[in-house]
C-alpha cells in the first residue's frame, strides 16, 4: 500500500494557507505566539502523515501470514491468532490523538490480547 502523497500535498497547502491567514489576523504576534500557531497546524499534518505511513506497511495485515512469520506473544513466544481489527488509540508528540484500525491478536497459550508492535 502506498502513502497518499496527493492527500499530504493538499494538507500541506492547507497548513501554509491557514498559517498565512493566522499571521494576517495577528500582525503583532510575538515569535513565541507564531511558533505555537505553526506547531499547532503542523502537528495535525504530522499526525496524519504518521498514521498514513504506518498503515501503508504490509506488516499491518499479518493475519494471513504463516505462523512462523506472524507476531509472537512476548510471554509465551507463540504465534498470535488474528482476532480482527480493533481501534488503537495513540497520542503523538505533537499532542494529537489518533484512532486507527489495527490488526489485533491473541496468544493461544495465555489468551492475552495485544496489538503487535509491527
Amino acid at each position: 500500500m502506498a502513502v497518499p502523497l496527493a492527500q499530504w500535498q493538499t494538507l500541506s497547502a492547507e497548513v501554509v494557507t491557514a498559517m498565512a491567514d493566522w499571521r494576517a489576523q495577528h500582525p503583532r504576534a510575538t515569535f513565541s505566539e507564531i511558533e505555537a500557531a505553526l506547531d499547532e497546524r503542523l502537528a495535525r499534518l504530522r499526525a496524519q502523515m504518521l498514521a498514513d505511513a504506518a498503515l501503508a506497511s504490509a506488516a499491518t495485515d499479518w493475519s494471513a501470514q504463516a505462523a512462523a512469520n506472524r507476531p509472537h506473544c512476548p510471554t509465551w513466544a507463540q504465534p498470535l491468532q488474528a482476532r480482527g481489527l480493533e481501534t488503537r488509540h495513540l497520542h503523538t508528540h505533537g499532542g494529537q490523538d489518533l484512532a486507527r484500525p489495527r490488526r489485533y491478536g491473541t496468544c493461544p497459550a495465555c489468551g492475552a490480547g495485544l496489538f503487535p508492535p509491527r
